[in-house]
């Protein structure tokens, strides 16, 4: 009994219950490949803090349920004021990164002037993408995808005029489907947007710190080469 209680005494004062609180699930919309690099981007974030992350890769709308019910303990990234919708999450500021909403077309040819500028046009946007769905709100003929890649298929199939997507991504997923010859981005970009990492409100303590750590990253400009290598990487660029 008496070494149980020792491993007990010291697991308390090496802070050996605490250690499992070192480890934080977050959402992660599937086969997003901007999800990709901000989650990696977080990592970087976290492990300043002694905090190990791991990522549940899930449909839009299934990590908005998961994360606001607690199931998971936040969201890698999302656009800001998720938390009128979504009481439940606490913002992150500042910004852990941006998205950059762009159309992908098979035949169209013009200079994109904002979102007004598609609206006149059948649109494939993927479901539970925050962005998307309020950048085409009102817009007549919208189509919501259940993924990226099969959006883009959709958009080979000539089911829509055009898609919009985030353009790392799209190009990503263009060039994994091998449709780079078919497919292809207009510019400029409909917007750069922004986006905030969430945590469930569990955490609200610790959101103060994590914004700390992301802006003293931000100003010494780590997280801008680490975002600037990630998406190289994905690209398969040198």
């Amino acid at each position: 009994m008496w070494r149980t209680l020792l491993i007990g005494a010291l697991l308390l004062l090496h802070g050996g219950p605490a250690q499992a609180q070192s480890v934080l699930r977050l959402a992660r919309i599937a086969d997003i490949p901007d999800q990709y690099v901000g989650g990696e981007m977080l990592r970087a974030v976290y492990a300043r803090l002694n905090i190990r992350l791991e990522f549940e890769d899930v449909p839009g709308k299934r990590a908005l349920a998961l994360s606001s019910a607690g199931e998971l303990d936040g969201e890698i990234q999302r656009i800001a004021n998720l938390s009128k919708d979504y009481p439940t999450l606490v913002q992150i500021s500042p910004p852990i990164n941006y998205i950059e909403p762009s159309v992908f077309t098979t035949r169209l040819r013009f200079d994109v002037a904002g979102w007004d500028s598609i609206k006149e046009y059948s649109i494939g946007i993927v479901r539970g993408v925050g962005s998307s769905e309020a950048g085409t709100r009102g817009m007549s003929r919208v189509t919501a995808a259940t993924s990226l890649e099969n959006m883009i298929q959709m958009l080979d199939a000539d089911r829509f005029d055009l898609i919009v997507t985030d353009l790392f991504s799209g190009l990503v997923a263009v060039r994994k489907l091998n449709l780079e010859n078919r497919i292809y981005p207009l510019s400029p970009p409909l917007q750069r947007i922004y986006i905030h990492h969430y945590l469930h409100e569990r955490h609200r303590d610790l959101a103060p710190k994590v914004g700390k750590a992301i802006a003293d990253m931000e100003a010494s400009g780590e997280l801008a080469q680490l975002r600037a290598s990630l998406v190289k990487q994905v690209l398969g660029e040198r």
